[in-house]
């Protein structure tokens, strides 16, 4: 098994993943803007040359919430996600999907005007709008994880997404203080091994 990563991007929740999971995987390593994520090689494993991107024997598959879901049903043996009939599981696939479909949208605008582009074309009221809308997706977060250790039941995959993309946020400069469940979540999240692992590949 291989995965195409880039350290510090979502790629590194697929191999928090893998190191959970305890699975045997080789990394090809990349950097951001790597000619070579544009070969006509590469572009057949990733077609917008990118990461992560898993190859597993005869199957390519890249998004990372994807890549995720794929380990879980192939190689988790019924690990770390709830069982469909369990009261957990719509949970499970709410917060899965969140980290993409709601957090990470204004992490992206984040990222993109404060270090992708150069400082003359950057426009700072992006940043403050992204960044107000950041504060109310972490915010659902928080109201979720009151009382609560992770996002559905046990640790599960919608943790390596969700937990992933809060520390991504907080990173960023995310106001986390008023947070406090977001805060204590995040610091759970990354006392795991396996992503401690994950964040130095």
């Amino acid at each position: 098994m291989k995965i195409h990563h880039c350290p510090n991007t979502r790629s590194v929740r697929a191999v928090w993943l893998l190191e959970e999971l305890e699975l045997s995987y080789e990394v090809e390593n990349y950097k951001l803007g790597d000619p070579s994520m544009r070969s006509p090689d590469y572009l057949k494993v990733h077609p917008m040359g990118r990461v992560p991107a898993l190859e597993d024997g005869d199957v390519t598959i890249f998004e990372s919430g994807a890549i995720i879901e794929y380990l879980l049903a192939r190689h988790g043996n019924g690990r770390m996600r709830p069982a469909p009939d369990s009261a957990d599981f719509p949970l499970y696939l709410q917060w899965l999907h969140y980290a993409e479909g709601m957090i990470m949208p204004p992490v992206n605008t984040i990222v993109v005007e404060t270090i992708l582009l150069p400082p003359e074309r950057r426009n700072n009221d992006n940043v403050i709008r992204a960044t107000k809308l950041l504060s109310r997706m972490l915010q659902a977060v928080d109201a979720h994880m009151e009382g609560r250790e992770y996002i559905a039941g046990k640790f599960s995959g919608a943790d390596i997404m969700t937990g992933h993309a809060c520390t991504v946020s907080k990173r960023l400069g995310a106001e986390v203080s008023d947070k406090p469940n977001v805060e204590a979540y995040i610091e759970r999240c990354n006392a795991r091994p396996a992503l401690q692992k994950a964040w130095t590949v």
